[in-house]
């Protein structure tokens, strides 16, 4: 494992004033003119079939299961409730993830388990094939990547002018000077931006760590290159989870029946509005801890359709 690095304010207003300075960028949706309240997801059993979860904040917060998550998770797939893992985690491959659910003690199926870095490879395979420059993570080299023409970027600036597009998965081992490389780079010539993981920021055990959102929108404000984004809150990662959860469940055909949960207004809430689902904020442990809940709401307009303490 690497260093992520750290956010400059490690505070939830701090991450919350980067999500509203991007808004512009953000997708339209419409949100409910109040919000209820529920103890944890068990309590939506009753109104529920699909449950599409947050992974950071949701579950976990960094290494560590949140506490009681695993047993509620347990009792909505005991009771036949379809529930799949919606992850911004696209710097990170398939195994990996499913590694960390199952020592964290969850137990999900692979196709349960959806991740912005399959999303955006298999938008990747579908284009004309040309030389790419990651930002990843070298410890995991180029697993599942190997069918493409790319580069892990690092410090050699050659490498960014060779380039013919770049690809955002994971921000482990990415740093300053790489971002000026870049910059510099494409300020000389425009080329196209695909961002993974759309998040600014994530909870982990130390604070805030710098995602790869954070670097893209950085990148947007300085060369006026608008990236292309295909995690949460974006469309892209909310079609695929949604086919995947409608063919395991053809019999739920309102989508007043599916609910996206997570802890962030600006990436799940407003993702999953935008998809046309419930959603449900989880307040106890992820990016608001810490805020005036309610006031991040009518701040940023991102109502949720529920307001959960915990998973």
């Amino acid at each position: 494992m690497t260093d992520h690095p750290a956010a400059p304010d490690a505070s939830a207003a701090w991450a919350f004033a980067a999500y509203q300075a991007v808004r512009a960028r953000l997708p339209q949706a419409r949100f409910p003119a109040i919000s209820r309240t529920a103890p944890d997801l068990t309590a939506l059993m009753g109104s529920h079939d699909i449950f599409l979860l947050d992974a950071f904040g949701v579950l976990n917060v960094g290494e560590t299961a949140i506490p009681g998550a695993v047993e509620h998770i347990a009792a909505l797939q005991a009771a036949g409730k379809h529930v799949m893992v919606v992850s911004n985690a696209a710097g990170y491959p398939k195994r990996f993830l499913m590694a960390r659910l199952a020592r964290l003690g969850f137990d999900f199926a692979p196709d349960h388990v959806l991740s912005s870095r399959e999303v955006l490879l298999a938008h990747l395979l579908r284009q004309a094939p040309r030389q790419w420059g990651l930002m990843a993570d070298d410890h995991y080299g180029l697993e599942e990547l190997d069918s493409l023409h790319a580069t892990i970027l690092a410090d050699d600036p050659a490498a960014y002018d060779a380039a013919q597009g770049f690809a955002f998965l994971g921000s482990g081992t990415w740093t300053e000077t790489r971002q000026h490389l870049l910059t510099d780079s494409l300020r000389r010539n425009p080329r196209p931006v695909l961002v993974g993981n759309p998040d600014i920021v994530a909870p982990r055990e130390g604070g805030l760590s710098l995602e790869p959102g954070h670097f893209a929108h950085q990148l947007a404000d300085q060369t006026g290159i608008a990236p292309q984004f295909f995690g949460k809150p974006y469309p892209a990662i909310f079609e695929m989870a949604l086919t995947r959860a409608r063919a395991a469940r053809p019999d739920v055909t309102d989508p007043a029946r599916i609910v996206m949960v997570g802890d962030t207004l600006h990436t799940d809430i407003l993702g999953g509005a935008a998809a046309g689902v419930q959603t449900a904020l989880v307040t106890g442990f992820g990016a608001l801890l810490g805020l005036d809940v309610n006031m991040a709401i009518q701040t940023s307009g991102f109502r949720p359709d529920l307001i959960l303490p915990t998973t």
